[in-house]
């Protein structure tokens, strides 16, 4: 079922190694000109615009764009008990994570009279994306809300699509894991309009204010991946989210049926998610084939699923040492990656560049995905050789605070003045001696 790339026996660049292994063919560029008249509609008419494109896109207008409190309230009390206890578990352990991603102020004392502190303030109002589509996401609401809390961010809205089974209303259960968390203010709105109005704000229907926001963090489609790179610099964004990936790094003490299962699991998202398996063993490469054979039509959605295992983006990559394959995977950089090796959690030590990496046999992405502890919005498309996935950090900005008394100034001035001479940008340096003028 999977296509296979054969690199034993040779060592190719990283270069190289980004040209040959699989990866989605995702051309944000492409759709561009069908989002930039969006965007400019949405900063023009506002909500009216939202709204006329929503009911085009989705068969379904709003009667407003803020979900009233009600609608929150009834959707908690409504939620599932099995459903909820697990939201909750999902919350717990996340905050346990994030909780420790916090950072402190530092005070550096310089010289004696000058010291730089470095101070960590919140982004003040953020806007934070749970897609609908193919799939129910909560759990995105979970991954997006909790560091962004604990960050200390004063002002946050959720955004959802408007489903029409639901009234225009996003679903009831992300609605549900919204209120857990204590989210008070959620809009009906989508995909490429959501980034818009989030980042022009607007009024709503009723009259009500709908603020603009200075960052937008979570995953969508290609649309508003376009919206958030039109929009870049308006507003601050998290990253530019493609279909998810999965590789697996496996040698011959995996188990066939776990990796079959994992590679299946991701690949369930979308038609164009990416499920790699790097592996030193030919015998395992046929036996996960053998395996996702059996497996993928029994899955509830096996027509997705085939069709992202079958796809370009996704296969086998044979590698004649799990050094190799660490090379592999480190130019993949993949946005989930599992370790299944002997002495699996040595071998994961050594990955350089994955969004999230998962450790043996007993750490499925799919507990990553909800209760893990960590977050699922990581980067895609190669970025984790770059970037990081979400964190407290994200809704944080460090700010250099300079402090220095005459004396301080006084014992470097003068070499202020040279570096600014040496920058041809004398009134640098006379800002400076200007202080010391009798």
């Amino acid at each position: 079922m999977l296509n296979r790339v054969d690199l034993r026996g040779r060592v190719p660049s990283a270069a190289e190694l980004r040209a040959a292994l699989p990866r989605a063919e995702v051309d944000v560029d492409a759709v561009l000109h069908q989002v930039r008249p969006l965007v400019q509609d949405v900063r023009d008419r506002g909500v009216e615009a939202v709204l006329e494109h929503t009911e085009r896109f989705d068969g379904v207008r709003p009667e407003r764009v803020r979900v009233p409190q009600a609608e929150l309230d009834a959707a908690l009390a409504g939620l599932d008990p099995e459903v909820r206890a697990a939201l909750e578990e999902s919350i717990a352990r996340a905050r346990a994570v994030h909780a420790d991603q916090r950072r402190t102020d530092t005070t550096t004392k310089v010289v004696p009279g000058g010291t730089v502190t470095e101070r960590w303030v919140p982004v003040r109002r953020v806007g934070l994306y749970a897609p609908g589509g193919l799939a129910v996401y909560p759990s995105s609401v979970v991954m997006n809300v909790v560091p962004a809390q604990t960050a200390g961010v004063e002002s946050l809205v959720v955004c959802s699509p408007p489903q029409a089974d639901f009234g225009g209303l996003p679903h009831p259960t992300v609605l549900a894991a919204a209120a857990l968390l204590g989210v008070t203010e959620v809009w009906a709105v989508g995909g490429a309009l959501a980034v818009a109005l989030l980042a022009h704000g607007g009024v709503d229907t009723t009259g009500e204010e709908l603020e603009a926001v200075d960052l937008v963090t979570g995953p969508g489609n290609i649309y508003l991946t376009a919206a958030k790179r039109l929009l870049r610099g308006l507003i601050g964004i998290d990253a530019e989210a493609g279909p998810t990936e999965i590789a697996v790094l496996a040698d011959e003490t995996a188990d066939p049926v776990h990796v079959a299962a994992d590679l299946i699991s991701q690949a369930e998202h979308d038609p164009l998610a990416a499920a790699v398996l790097v592996t030193t063993s030919e015998p395992l490469a046929d036996a996960v084939d053998a395996a996702l054979a059996r497996l993928v039509p029994e899955t509830t959605h096996h027509e997705r699923v085939r069709t992202a295992l079958t796809g370009e983006q996704s296969g086998v990559v044979l590698v004649s040492t799990v050094d190799d394959g660490l090379r592999v995977v480190d130019a993949y950089a993949a946005e989930h990656l599992e370790i299944q090796t002997a002495d699996a959690a040595a071998v994961a030590a050594r990955v350089r560049a994955a969004g999230a990496v998962f450790v043996g046999p007993h750490s499925p992405v799919s507990l990553g995905d909800y209760c893990a502890g960590s977050n699922h919005v990581l980067p895609t498309g190669g970025c984790a050789r770059h970037s990081s996935g979400l964190s407290v950090q994200t809704f944080l900005r460090g700010i250099h605070v300079v402090d220095y008394s005459e004396d301080a100034l006084r014992e470097v001035a003068a070499k202020v003045v040279a570096l600014a001479e040496a920058e041809d940008l004398p009134a640098h340096g006379q800002a400076v001696t200007a202080r010391f003028a009798r």
